[in-house]
């Protein structure tokens, strides 16, 4: 499964409720083997959520510039991380939210 499946999809969560768009995958180490595990998705409510994403947010420079922090802060209160087992998306993407191992080659 590749990123590019996932990102834009409306996310539903487990009780029919919208969360928004999918606008950023987390994949960590998913032990020996060196494979990477998608674990959650982070998904915004509204598209200027999406622009100011975790790039500039509170999170990333906790001590830059007040103003910089506050407009980021706002912007960004539309997104949320969300663990993919908890994330129903439409259209749907076979195999989400775990997908099938790599081929080796």
């Amino acid at each position: 499964m590749r990123a590019g499946e996932l990102l834009g999809r409306t996310a539903y969560d487990l009780h029919g409720r919208r969360l928004g768009r999918v606008v950023d995958v987390v994949v960590r180490d998913a032990g020996p083997g060196g494979r990477l595990r998608l674990t959650d998705l982070i998904v915004a409510r509204h598209w200027y959520s999406r622009m100011s994403g975790r790039l500039i947010g509170p999170e990333r420079h906790p001590s830059g510039p007040w103003l910089i922090r506050l407009v980021a802060r706002q912007l960004s209160r539309g997104s949320q991380q969300v663990p993919a087992d908890l994330v129903r998306l439409v259209p749907p993407v076979p195999g989400f939210p775990f997908g099938e191992p790599a081929d080796e080659r």
